[in-house]
């Protein structure tokens, strides 16, 4: 399966208890269809005290969500992508304004 989105860009979520929810592609997972997004689907994660972090307690962080689950933002509205060659590159469009990303 392609994946059509990349790290860094905006993306809203389109399913699940975050739906409606926009950040910014932090990491992408591409074996497993997966993507942690900026401030979206946030756990709470118990941590050990080490150096970096002495006192140790509950730490809060995002939580990886499926890929299928986001689309693509472009100008406040969500938008499919496509690929086409635009000379001899191959460039990623939105299906919406029809311009290329």
């Amino acid at each position: 399966m392609k994946l059509k989105i990349k790290s860094g860009d905006t993306v809203q979520v389109t399913a699940g208890d975050h739906r409606g929810e926009e950040g910014k592609i932090i990491k992408i997972f591409p074996v497993k269809y997966r993507a942690i997004v900026e401030g979206v689907n946030m756990i709470s994660k118990h941590a050990k005290p080490s150096a970096q972090n002495p006192q140790g307690g509950i730490v809060k962080k995002e939580a990886s969500i499926h890929i299928s689950n986001l689309m693509l933002v472009e100008k406040g509205k969500v938008t499919k992508v496509g690929y086409r060659t635009e000379g001899d590159k191959k460039v990623r469009f939105s299906k919406k304004s029809d311009k290329a990303i």
